[in-house]
């Protein structure tokens, strides 16, 4: 639990930390369409020397990044293994169910998952919870006119990602009390692993209510009423290099389009 890194945010002044909220949310869903639109080992090669520059531009330690992949090392090497076993191919040898082509699917599946969590959690580590919320809104503002709760929905999930490394610090708590009290939770089958964990959820969901009923009385002394008339601390203004990062966004897509059409 310890290594989980979402909805962190690591304060620094590097050029995707300038970036406006807005124009990283933006480039998040391109980055994840391109990324599925990803081909080969060309198309891939683009996306892996994208993702380098981010991470480089951000100057968030690698050592971060690779954290944030530690819990899920599980579902990545779950997929390779399906991917190597039930694609159907040339066998690597006679007889065998891996195949060429199940390897190089594998391979390149891992690939997209390691760049699709690496790519979408610079957005949280770069961008204050506060932030992420204006430019949340702000995009989302057209929708307001359907009557769709924009401030709302933006604020409830900027919560949601800002209390992820509360409730993980929480657990480790909980699980240090209860391993001083004899608890063993890294023996015996699924089940008994399961009914271990019964201990802890209790008193997180207990100690997660009774966190949302103190910022619920929290927000309503402060005369907290929603997005109508609220004002900002920072004004949201795109500047030049928004411009240019939008830019190079659109001619991303359009190669990987490109490339994917012809094959690469």
């Amino acid at each position: 639990m310890k290594s989980v890194t979402l909805g962190q945010y690591f304060p620094g002044d590097s050029l995707i930390h300038r970036l406006d909220p807005r124009t990283k949310l933006l480039w998040v869903i391109i980055y994840i369409v391109a990324l599925f639109a990803a081909l080969d080992w060309y198309s891939y090669g683009v996306m892996m020397a994208v993702t380098a520059a981010f991470l480089i531009s951000s100057k968030v330690k690698f050592r971060v990044i690779m954290q944030g992949l530690r819990p899920l090392i599980i579902i990545i090497i779950l997929t390779a293994v399906l991917n190597m076993f039930y694609t159907d191919g040339t066998p690597v040898l006679p007889g065998w169910p891996i195949t060429w082509e199940g390897i190089k699917k594998a391979v390149l599946m891992i690939l997209r998952i390691i760049m699709l969590i690496a790519g979408t959690f610079l957005l949280t580590y770069t961008t204050s919870p506060i932030m992420l919320t204006d430019g949340m809104e702000l995009l989302n503002a057209p929708l307001k006119k359907l009557h769709f709760p924009v401030h709302e929905t933006a604020l409830m999930m900027s919560m949601a990602l800002r209390f992820i490394p509360t409730l993980t610090e929480e657990t480790n708590k909980i699980m240090s009390a209860q391993r001083a009290r004899g608890a063993d939770f890294d023996t015996g089958n699924i089940i008994q692993r399961a009914k271990a964990m019964i201990p802890i959820l209790v008193p997180l969901f207990v100690s997660s209510f009774r966190r949302a009923d103190e910022l619920a009385v929290a927000m309503e002394s402060r005369c907290y009423h929603g997005g109508e008339g609220r004002t900002r601390l920072k004004q949201l203004h795109y500047a030049p290099r928004d411009w240019i990062a939008l830019g190079f966004g659109a001619v991303l897509l359009a190669g990987m389009f490109t490339m994917r059409h012809f094959g690469l």
